[in-house]
């Protein structure tokens, strides 16, 4: 089975084209599992499968998180199944892709940039109060597309100089949170200067820190443009894997749009062999 291994800002993927190979919807759960193992197999965050368009698209995009689930969409893994798209042929410079939230454009910038309009904000709560690890904490509550992509916005004072090994209890705690009936990826947080911030996330599906997480820089800056405490303009947020770009778009008060720009990168292509696990 032939597949492509790409990155976005460090959050890396597998990528399947399934209009090639044919493959049972049923056994994408479980290969997710096995080629997502780190060190027993290719690695990965995620295993994306390309199939034929249903709705319009130029293709359609299913993502697995690590874990084996179904995830909604993911904003790294989107500019890098569009940059795929592109170098194979399936679109041009102006890429539709099919989601289970929804439709996703996308756009190639350069060679290495390409920029994605995120699913539609469709719930934002600016002010909740969640209890963990014998605190209370204020965060932001916020979905993307529908159904919707959950993440937690919360502000940590000192979040560069933190290990992640330090946060990985509170991250674990908060992304199964009774209060979340769907979990949510918990974005932590730090501004470092005007319409520049630091992030780091924990990963539903992944159960850990990645690199990067699109819809989570894509998240956070909507909740800190609904604050005023950034133009929304080019907003530079800076993870562990790299730096991506912001912007939110507004109309009449209300966000109409969020796109998110940053690199996309071929790291190897080839075919699996046998996978244990």
């Amino acid at each position: 089975m032939k597949f492509t291994k790409m990155q976005g800002a460090g959050n890396d993927f597998i990528v399947i084209n399934n209009i090639e190979e044919e493959l049972s919807t049923e056994d994408f759960s479980g290969l997710a599992k096995k080629l997502c193992q780190r060190r027993m197999a290719i690695g990965a965050d995620g295993l994306m499968v390309v199939e034929k368009p249903v709705e319009g698209g130029d293709f359609k995009m299913l993502f697995y998180n690590a874990d084996g689930s179904l995830g909604e969409m993911c904003g790294n893994g989107a500019r890098c199944i569009a940059k795929y798209g592109f170098e194979n042929h399936l679109a041009g410079q102006t890429i539709n892709i099919e989601t289970t939230a929804g439709m996703v454009k996308a756009w190639k910038l350069d060679r290495i940039n390409y920029k994605v309009r995120l699913n539609d904000v469709s719930r934002l709560e600016l002010n909740m109060e969640l209890e963990a690890c014998g605190q209370v904490y204020s965060c932001a509550y916020v979905e993307l597309g529908d159904p919707g992509i959950p993440h937690l916005a919360l502000e940590m004072k000192g979040l560069r100089t933190l290990a992640p090994a330090q946060l990985w209890t509170l991250g674990s705690t908060l992304r199964s949170h009774p209060a979340l009936p769907k979990g949510a990826n918990v974005n932590f947080f730090e501004i470092v200067g005007p319409d520049q911030i630091f992030e780091r996330t924990f990963e539903r599906g992944v159960e850990d820190f990645t690199y990067a997480c699109g819809t989570g820089t894509g998240s956070v800056v909507a909740v800190l443009t609904e604050k005023g405490l950034c133009s929304g303009k080019n907003v530079k947020v800076s993870m562990t894997g790299g730096d991506l770009l912001i912007d939110v778009v507004k109309d009449k008060g209300r966000i109409t749009d969020l796109y998110l720009s940053g690199p996309a990168v071929i790291v190897a292509e080839g075919e699996t062999g046998e996978i244990i696990g």
